[in-house]
């Protein structure tokens, strides 16, 4: 307990996209007492291991909400699938362990559906992960998470730690990644329709034939459910999907961001490009009885990470 009473909370990833929104969001949900300590990349590397152990001796946290994580497109993964793996590896394995070794008795570990297998049964559940072969443009991420999930679940059911791992859909919003190459699927589908309307463009570059299916949830929605279960860590299962409940094709997505952009071009779809996997959606079905009910539709949600593009793109 902090001097109020309540939790300290060291908040990994603060510069991110959901770390930027548990932030946001912090003020208005949080439980009175709860002091929450944001960590970026600027203020401590979590690469290095001496630096991330003082960082925890410093904080002194009772609860580690672990967000930071290098994270990609599918370009990006499928280009570096080894310094994604040994990257993750090492932010984890440094962060997971001092928390642990200091005492932390409560870390809330954000997962990724990358961890499950391709071409899987549908919707997806908890117990899937490592049941078959994962998808290998992104398989590096993928197997960084798996460990950092199996530790949680390990350590927690060997030593009576409260360590939780949430796995959440793909996530988009304020404060995305919106850069070539980086960006996920929501992000550069918007980029791209902005710059197509800027330059008069009359087509609307797709990667693939369109079809393969993305579940996609709002940031802001995941970050108030994070924010309320701090307070019933322990109750929860040792993995949780947390998940829109519904998905949409790539094409899907790419008229959704004409439409909030205003172009009125084609798509031009390039099968040549890599798509993944042809669908992923999970089940979060375990998630509700906790109050998950992810309330943004897709088209309103795009349109507020639009306006939050153009606010800082000017």
């Amino acid at each position: 307990m902090n001097a109020t009473g309540g939790r300290t909370v060291l908040l990994t990833g603060a510069g991110g996209m959901l770390g930027r929104a548990v932030q946001r969001r912090w003020p208005v949900l949080s439980a009175p007492g709860d002091r929450l300590v944001p960590v970026g990349r600027k203020d401590a590397d979590l690469a290095d291991q001496l630096r991330t152990r003082e960082l925890l001796r410093e904080v002194a946290p009772t609860t580690v909400v672990h967000c930071a994580a290098r994270v990609g497109g599918i370009a990006a993964n499928a280009a570096d699938r080894a310094g994604f793996l040994m990257d993750n590896l090492r932010v984890d394995t440094n962060l997971l362990s001092a928390a642990y070794e200091q005492g932390v008795r409560e870390v809330l570990y954000i997962g990724s559906s990358c961890m499950y297998p391709k071409d899987h049964r549908q919707p997806l559940v908890e117990t899937d992960v490592l049941a078959g072969p994962l998808e290998p443009t992104n398989d590096g991420y993928a197997l960084a998470k798996i460990a950092g999930a199996s530790f949680c679940q390990l350590v927690s059911a060997e030593r009576g730690v409260d360590y939780r791992v949430l796995v959440p859909s793909n996530l988009y919003g304020p404060g995305d990644d919106f850069q070539p190459g980086r960006a996920h699927l929501v992000a550069a589908a918007l980029a791209k329709a902005h710059t197509a309307v800027t330059s008069g463009a009359t087509s609307l570059g797709v990667w693939g034939d369109g079809s393969a299916r993305r579940e996609f949830t709002y940031v802001d929605d995941l970050a108030d459910f994070l924010i309320r279960v701090l307070d019933r860590l322990a109750d929860l299962p040792p993995l949780l999907n947390v998940g829109a409940g519904v998905d949409h094709s790539v094409a899907d997505y790419h008229r959704y961001a004409a439409e909030v952009t205003g172009f009125t071009g084609y798509l031009e779809f390039d099968v040549t490009k890599p798509v993944g996997m042809h669908q992923k959606l999970m089940s979060s079905a375990l998630a509700e009885p906790f109050g998950w009910a992810p309330a943004t539709p897709i088209r309103e949600g795009m349109a507020l990470a639009y306006a939050d593009y153009l606010e800082r793109h000017p």
